[in-house]
């Protein structure tokens, strides 16, 4: 029998029941519906002795169509495992950062992402990998360098570069009175790396989610559309998401993307898409909108990931 680890975050741990809106409950339980045992835990529950890792963790199981956990906490070796899921929220503070430590000392599963392929790739940065499918961008701290790229774009766009779900991004024109005040305050007053982008105009029709599962494409995706008192998506709700199968020309466009990702040890990936120009590349725990996706299709998205994860050269079991 398979056993399986998936660290979460601990917002998740706590509303870890019927919350069909997360990625993590449909793969858990397509794994526990093949039979597999499946566990969960969260970084504080992670530890090191001498140079053996382990986690307090606690099992799962299935009851009418939903997943529960048994509130008794077990504490087993890392490698005790046959695939561990590393999917804990950003933002990749210091906390997280150990936390991959902890899997340099971790030998016999696969884990996906790698966590040490998570702590080299920065979801924002490294998205200028594939500059060719990118927006104009430049990444620095300099008040000079984002007014100078603001004069020649007009509309921009300032991302921090460790957080998730759009927190923290802004918009800024040229000629707003407020650019000095808002470029200080996401630098730090220059002590802070941001990502600058050129502002897409297509953001109002939404950005795709474009899904990778190894070196391919998920030909379904869903677009989040803005909410009404925002430029991008911010609230996770059936209302501002919609069906946006992707074309030949888009599948082919991202799939030296996903060949690339895969390469460095980060199987599933989400690219958010406008206007096909990847503003952002999503690693560390991808949502895949499997519940969303699923209506909108009528597909079992959970099984083509499943059968990926258990049977695609990745567990050698």
């Amino acid at each position: 029998m398979r056993k399986i680890l998936f660290i979460i975050d601990k917002l998740e741990l706590k509303y870890f029941e019927f919350n069909k809106l997360v990625t993590n409950f449909w793969i858990i339980k397509g794994f526990l519906d093949r039979g597999a045992e499946v566990y969960i835990t969260t970084i504080p529950n992670l530890s090191l002795k001498e140079d053996v890792a382990y986690t307090k963790c606690y099992e799962t199981f299935v009851s009418e169509d939903n997943i529960f956990y048994k509130n008794i906490q077990i504490e087993k070796e890392i490698d005790s495992f046959d695939l561990v899921m590393f999917r804990p929220d950003p933002p990749v503070d210091i906390d997280y950062i150990n936390a991959t430590y902890i899997f340099d000392f971790v030998t016999k599963p696969q884990v996906i992402n790698s966590p040490r392929a998570i702590r080299d790739f920065n979801e924002k940065l490294h998205s200028v990998y594939f500059k060719d499918l990118m927006s104009e961008n430049i990444v620095t701290a300099s008040l000079e360098e984002i007014e100078q790229f603001l004069s020649i774009h007009k509309e921009i766009v300032l991302k921090p570069l460790n957080r998730c779900f759009g927190s923290g991004v802004m918009y800024l024109y040229e000629g707003d009175p407020n650019t000095r005040t808002i470029i200080n305050t996401m630098t730090n007053n220059e002590t802070t790396l941001v990502m600058v982008q050129k502002f897409i105009k297509g953001v109002k029709n939404g950005d795709k989610r474009v899904l990778t599962l190894g070196d391919k494409v998920l030909r379904y995706s869903v677009k989040k559309l803005p909410t009404g008192d925002d430029f991008k998506f911010n609230t996770h709700n059936d209302n501002f998401i919609t069906n946006a199968e992707l074309s030949n020309e888009e599948i082919s466009a991202f799939t030296g993307v996903a060949k690339k990702l895969n390469s460095m040890g980060i199987s599933m990936a989400g690219l958010d898409v406008i206007d096909g120009k990847i503003i952002e590349v999503n690693v560390t725990s991808p949502c895949y909108f499997i519940k969303e996706i699923n209506n909108l299709y009528n597909i079992h998205l959970e099984d083509e990931i499943c059968d990926f994860l258990l049977t695609d050269s990745l567990l050698s079991l």
